[in-house]
């Protein structure tokens, strides 16, 4: 009867963690999918021609540091652990230039040559894991994360043209932007702390350089600077609800990757292009073809390949570490058995000496 108790509550816990994987991986496809609509509104030309990308992301941060700060003063969330400033500054430095670099590589590069530096963020994060962690993938995964590449490749790679300056930014880009979230789950496990709470941490520090560093990045790739540009009722509507959508982006971000991995997150991201594509060509009346449709389907596929793969990963780990621990158990029976016997025969050599 005790078993069978703890075996259910043993279900309950596993049934809500998985649930609560499922929530912070909807709400961050929810999010960004809302947050590129909102922004697509924004920054076109046809919208409110808002295009100060790096300056709305310090605008993003800075909505995020108040939100941590407002959590915090209320007691909804506290600051218990203690990080050396030196990290935090180093990832906010990684984490920037990720915004940057992914920013000059959109604008240097054709959009088919920034879809294919965006793809190459899986197998770059696979090494790196690999490099900085150890970890290892399984065949199946590896099937799965290639089956997802082409397919994504597929449905959004067209025209695809290559300069030195473009090469380079998306360069940094893939790399930093892979290193930024590795280290969002090795600061996580390293000090023990909540996703929200790292993200406070890390969030204020990322909307001050930002906001200073914004507009002269900005004026770099647009030529246009933001004092010029005339706000209206609409711009400002459409930034607070980028703002808020962004709060919910990053929040989930960092739990995503603090419940899965850095590779599992990008393979799981990119249900968000194939959203947005869906989503533009409703909204939108974009093209829709037959070579975006198999695309987007191969894509579907591979991730529920994946989501199989690492699922099958998990289960064979928990059964060969559950076949270690009954080991572990038998020799230790064993051992306290050879323990009792030989304290028996001395008891009886020692009883035998005495007569």
């Amino acid at each position: 009867m005790c078993t069978n108790n703890n075996n259910k509550g043993e279900n309950k816990k596993s049934n809500k963690f998985e649930v609560c994987n499922f929530g912070a991986w909807a709400m961050n496809v929810v999010s960004s999918v809302g947050i590129i609509m909102a922004n697509k509104e924004l920054m076109a030309p046809q919208g409110f021609a808002f295009g100060f990308a790096t300056t709305l992301t310090g605008f993003h941060f800075t909505v995020t540091s108040l939100v941590g700060l407002v959590s915090n003063a209320a007691g909804y969330s506290s600051s218990k652990h203690a990080i050396p400033l030196w990290e935090l500054v180093l990832f906010s430095v990684v984490a920037n230039a990720s915004i940057a670099g992914m920013n000059f590589s959109l604008m240097l590069n054709s959009v088919g040559f920034y879809q294919i530096s965006k793809l190459s963020m899986i197998p770059v994060v696979c090494i790196m894991e690999w490099i900085l962690n150890g970890k290892h993938y399984s065949t199946k995964v590896k099937m799965a994360v290639a089956v997802v590449v082409i397919g994504v490749g597929v449905c959004t790679v067209t025209d695809v043209r290559i300069n030195a300056k473009g090469l380079l930014c998306a360069c940094v880009a893939v790399f930093s932007t892979s290193l930024q979230q590795i280290t969002i789950g090795t600061l996580q496990k390293k000090y023990s702390i909540g996703s929200f709470e790292l993200l406070s941490k890390t969030a204020p520090i990322q909307a001050i350089s930002l906001l200073i560093l914004g507009p002269f990045i900005d004026y770099c790739l647009t030529g246009k600077s933001i004092t010029s540009y005339k706000f209206s009722l609409g711009a400002f509507i459409f930034i607070l609800v980028s703002c808020s959508l962004a709060v919910f982006c990053n929040i989930s971000q960092y739990l995503c990757i603090g419940r899965f991995s850095a590779t599992s997150f990008q393979v799981l991201g990119h249900m968000k292009t194939v959203c947005v594509l869906t989503l533009g060509w409703l909204l939108f009346d974009l093209e829709m073809t037959m070579k975006n449709i198999l695309g987007m389907v191969l894509a579907i596929v591979g991730m529920i390949i994946y989501s199989w793969a690492m699922e099958a990963d998990k289960q064979a780990a928990a059964s060969a570490k559950s076949l270690s621990i009954m080991k572990e158990e038998e020799d230790l029976k064993l051992l306290v058995n050879e323990g009792t016997e030989e304290s028996l025969l001395k008891d009886v050599e020692y009883g035998l000496s005495r007569k």
